[in-house]
């Protein structure tokens, strides 16, 4: 778990921000991350990388917010689904975007709907319920425009029905298995022109977004994104 903190900063406005995942900083989303945290917030933001291996349950309700990052396969990828399971019971701020994304269809399948036998090809080729599976097509820094569904939260945020966002996986969620979901409260908020979901949220919680692209790559062109600025707003109301 590493801190940062600017020399000055005040303890009493600080957002905290946990940002769960495997640590890399070759990753590009990673590089990219820390800076969208300070264009998306006039508040001052403390955030701690936690390594998958080193999750700490009882830790995380210091936190304002949750944002379970890029890059995986996750060294410890059942306590990932831990932390997204806390995030959704207690009703904690989450953000999950590429990994992060497909990890809380994931664990929404397994721990909501009951699907204990749901898992990741990625980990597991076996897995008897590829939930999460290989893409026909990697999809390598792409920019892609995606539909959004009338009425959905992120329609609110963006203000519009289309958008272009950037790519960089090679899995997502199986198109086999999104009936099972249907009538649920995680919603499917966001699709490709090939109709493979790209977006989740949960409909009866505060704030919790996924998506399989990265709005954090936003900020290398040093741009604010409204989905990163709802979640921080959620964050403050923490506070």
């Amino acid at each position: 778990m590493v801190l940062l903190l600017r020399k000055g900063q005040s303890m009493q406005s600080i957002l905290k921000i946990a940002l769960v995942g495997d640590y890399d900083p070759q990753v590009l989303a990673h590089q990219a991350i820390p800076k969208a945290l300070k264009l998306n917030t006039s508040q001052k933001v403390e955030y701690y990388w936690i390594h998958s291996s080193e999750v700490d349950l009882k830790s995380l309700s210091q936190f304002d917010g949750i944002w379970c990052v890029p890059k995986s396969p996750y060294d410890n990828m059942e306590n990932v689904l831990s932390v997204i399971r806390f995030a959704r019971e207690h009703k904690k701020p989450f953000l999950g975007t590429c990994a992060g994304y497909q990890h809380a269809a994931l664990e929404f399948a397994r721990n909501a709907l009951g699907y204990e036998q749901a898992g990741s090809s990625e980990v597991d080729l076996e897995t008897p319920m590829p939930l999460i599976n290989a893409l026909v097509c990697r999809l390598n820094h792409e920019q892609h425009v995606i539909t959004i569904k009338t009425s959905s939260k992120i329609q609110g945020l963006y203000g519009r029905s289309e958008i272009a966002e950037e790519f960089n996986c090679g899995y997502g969620i199986n198109q086999e298995y999104l009936n099972l979901f249907n009538g649920s409260e995680l919603l499917f908020s966001s699709v490709d022109h090939q109709g493979y979901p790209k977006s989740l949220e949960l409909l009866s919680h505060p704030f919790f977004i996924g998506t399989a692209f990265q709005p954090e790559r936003s900020a290398l062109h040093n741009q604010q994104h409204p989905i990163i600025n709802a979640f921080l707003n959620a964050c403050a109301l923490e506070q």
